[in-house]
């Protein structure tokens, strides 16, 4: 099932695609009014049984494509997790895993344009596997910790590189107001048993730029899993971002940075493309 926030007749809602339309079900799961609400209440299932048996209520045409979860109460991301981006940047694996979080203002939908601030002109593009927390867990095993997992989608986890760079911490480079997206949906965790078997591929204006897989991750989902539940608890609608591979616009000669005008897509295999233009702050 691919499940999805969206706003359609100026009302935000979530539902699921279905013969290339919507079926809303904000309207029908009450008290229910978010995707994350819905994880929360465990009524996937639910969900799924409705969807079966209703006709879609917009075309997929016609809406506004939201993050997937707008209102996360975590995003969790995940640096330096392919051996060929932390070569290129000229770091040492760590034995743990590098994490920061970006905030929900920084993320927007599939086809919503992503913005490029207007204090800097070094804005990169990463592309990223998310997943979406289903089930509450802390201390959670990696042996168990897929069956934690509601779903997964694509992230391009734009970063402000020179901001990225005035301290060692990460955060100021990776949260700006609408720098990065989210989507186009969350497919869920029963259609994709084996995270590590996928695909990711980023495109500039239509030229590759990032492709690998998901086996190459440094530090896998469910490690990450267990070593982020350890800190915190996770809970229904929490986001963590797995980490960019190599061939980031940084690390090339000369540098490639998006651009307003620019239109950059994240594509992973049996998920989908997330595509956004890049514009300007104003001034």
């Amino acid at each position: 099932m691919k499940l999805l926030s969206f706003i359609a007749d100026g009302r935000a809602s979530f539902g699921a695609v279905k013969d290339n339309g919507i079926v809303d079900l904000g309207a029908r799961m009450a008290p229910c009014t978010t995707l994350r609400q819905l994880l929360e209440a465990d009524r996937l299932a639910e969900a799924a049984t409705l969807v079966a048996s209703t006709a879609p209520d917009h075309p997929l045409d016609k809406i506004s494509f939201a993050p997937v979860i707008p209102d996360p109460g975590k995003i969790i991301c995940v640096g330096l997790n392919y051996r060929d981006h932390v070569a290129e940047t000229g770091r040492t694996v760590t034995e743990k895993p590098a994490l920061f979080v970006r905030f929900p203002c920084s993320q927007v939908g599939h086809l919503q344009p992503i913005v490029k601030p207007k204090v800097s002109d070094d804005f990169d593009y990463e592309g990223e596997l998310a997943l979406v927390i289903g089930k509450e867990g802390r201390h959670i095993p990696a042996g168990r910790a897929l069956h934690h997992i509601a779903g997964y989608s694509c992230y391009n986890e734009g970063s402000i590189r020179d901001w990225q760079r005035h301290t060692s911490q990460f955060l100021s480079g990776k949260t700006f107001a609408e720098s990065g997206s989210f989507g186009p949906w969350l497919v869920t965790a029963d259609e994709i048993p084996d995270p590590s078997k996928l695909a990711l591929q980023t495109r500039l204006n239509g030229t590759v730029v990032q492709d690998t897989t998901t086996d190459l991750l440094i530090t896998g989902i469910p490690e990450l899993i267990a070593y982020i539940s350890t800190i915190c608890p996770l809970v229904p609608g929490d986001v963590i971002v797995t980490g960019t591979p190599g061939g980031v616009g940084a690390k090339r000669t000369p540098p490639l940075w998006m651009r307003p005008g620019d239109t950059v897509e994240v594509e992973i295999s049996g998920i989908g493309t997330l595509r956004n233009t890049v514009i300007a702050e104003p001034a």
